[in-house]
């Protein structure tokens, strides 16, 4: 693609922005809620809407039928796997491109302004509505780049395969399963993998991801009478399960952080001098983040030590507690069973496994100091690997090109608190293909949250982004 199809592709972005943005707004209004047995239906739904689009635009595609599950005790059929291609001309290079299409849910009570289910432009030009940035603004993206290049006669600079899940936001079952499976077959002509399903670091400055947290998320039961109680009936007669928890909660951090769990630290690497170096030019302020959190409630003084606290330190979350009562008023009831939840985010080169056995053994040794006569578990719910590339790479290369020709600036390189574990699955399953993050949407984005939006300069842009990416994943020299 020469400089002059590349602005031919800028102009017709630009003037079908209202096209692209009718596309999303369609997308949005299926609530394809994936954590939801009611929406079930929904999902599979908005998977159709997309199969629609693929056949408009050519692209062949299988539809990935991965069986049944179990979910609040109705066996439901899982959403299908789509995976569409786009070209296969042997002298291009291939790209991987992943998303998802279902989404978290979100009622009008929750405390939305608008209807989520009703894409709505603000006179900030904001895109609000449940889904429009996680993720169905960046899947459309790839979509209308391919519908863009079709219009203007242009042929695409790569190959495009595409995987696109429903399960994203409920575990993605059986996703690692058909990536390991189709690994030596529908992917094994793939040159690197790109997802789009994160955010920018803060809202003016675009950024590029090479690393992620992983998770353990654990259940702390305690149980011991074998119904509810009254207090003024039971009080002091009994141990109370829930004295117990709030106990062992208690000796697993510090207020300043700190995780008490022994030997937690012993396997977190080493931070290089190098690697401190990347974080002196990254665009963000303890502002920035006393927006995000609405207080100035940080723990840390310094940028660089929130940045590494946030992405490359372990860090341990109480989460809340099921059974206990939660409700408006004053009910004096002494729980029978209570579940504390809390997660570890983990970091190079810490091991779930480890982590597991370390927080078992230490909340054992704990109950035992109690002399209770509860009884206590600990349960693994789910769990993910961190994950790290090489922002080296000539993947990572072509993407910062593509986002100084956007957007006129060099990204960040950043990595991020949470988890996608699908990025350590295709790097392991094929082959240690390298594996980028390229975000659309901007930090204060609200995915999970009420009021998720999706600027529509970010859509716009993002759209012109990942057509431009395409060019320079094309003509980048592979070393």
């Amino acid at each position: 693609m020469s400089d002059a199809a590349i602005s031919q592709f800028y102009k017709y972005v630009d003037d079908n922005q209202d096209h692209y943005v009718q596309r999303l707004r369609e997308a949005v209004a299926i609530p394809s809620i994936s954590s939801d047995v009611s929406r079930r239906p929904d999902v599979f739904r908005m998977g159709d809407w997309l199969i629609e689009i693929f056949k408009k635009l050519g692209i062949s595609y299988r539809v990935e039928d991965l069986g049944t599950h179990e979910m609040d005790g109705q066996t439901l059929k899982l959403p299908p796997i789509l995976l569409g291609n786009y070209g296969d001309d042997p002298n291009k290079k291939t790209l991987l491109v992943y998303g998802h299409y279902d989404v978290q849910p979100a009622l009008k009570e929750d405390g939305w302004d608008t209807d989520p289910w009703d894409l709505v432009e603000d006179s900030h030009g904001r895109l609000l509505g449940r889904g429009s940035s996680d993720d169905k603004g960046p899947i459309l993206g790839w979509l209308n780049v391919i519908e863009a290049h079709q219009k203007l006669g242009l042929e695409l600079p790569v190959n495009l395969k595409i995987c696109f899940e429903g399960m994203e936001e409920n575990g993605s079952e059986g996703l690692d399963d058909l990536i390991f499976r189709e690994a030596k077959s529908y992917f094994k002509n793939v040159d690197a993998v790109t997802i789009s399903d994160n955010y920018w670091l803060g809202t003016k400055k675009p950024c590029l991801t090479y690393g992620l947290r992983g998770i353990s998320y654990y259940k702390l039961i305690v149980s011991g009478p074998g119904k509810d109680l009254h207090s003024g009936v039971f009080g002091g007669t009994v141990y109370e399960p829930m004295t117990d928890l709030v106990h062992l909660l208690s000796k697993l951090i510090k207020p300043d952080g700190t995780i008490l769990v022994p030997g937690i630290y012993d396997d977190v690497a080493t931070v290089t001098d190098e690697e401190k170096k990347t974080y002196e030019s990254i665009d963000f302020s303890a502002a920035d983040l006393h927006q995000a959190i609405g207080s100035n409630s940080s723990r840390h003084e310094k940028e660089i030590d929130t940045l590494m606290h946030r992405w490359r330190h372990p860090t341990l979350s109480l989460h809340g507690i099921e059974g206990a009562f939660s409700a408006p008023g004053s009910k004096t009831v002494i729980p029978a069973k209570v579940i504390g939840k809390f997660s570890i985010r983990s970091v190079p080169n810490m091991e779930p496994d480890r982590i597991t056995q370390l927080v078992t053994e230490y909340l054992n040794a704990e109950f035992a100091k109690l002399k209770t006569k509860n009884k206590m578990s600990v349960e693994l719910t789910h769990g993910a690997k961190s994950w790290v590339a090489s922002p080296k790479h000539w993947n990572f290369v072509a993407a910062a090109k593509a986002v100084e020709k956007v957007f006129h600036v060099k990204p960040d390189l950043t990595r991020e608190g949470g988890s996608i574990p699908v990025t350590l699955t295709f790097q392991d399953a094929l082959d240690g293909k390298n594996v980028l993050l390229l975000p659309m949407g901007r930090g204060d984005d609200g995915a999970h949250s009420i009021n998720e939006k999706l600027d529509r300069s970010n859509y716009i842009e993002g759209i012109k982004l990942l057509g431009t990416y395409l060019y320079e994943v094309a003509h980048i020299e592979v070393k």
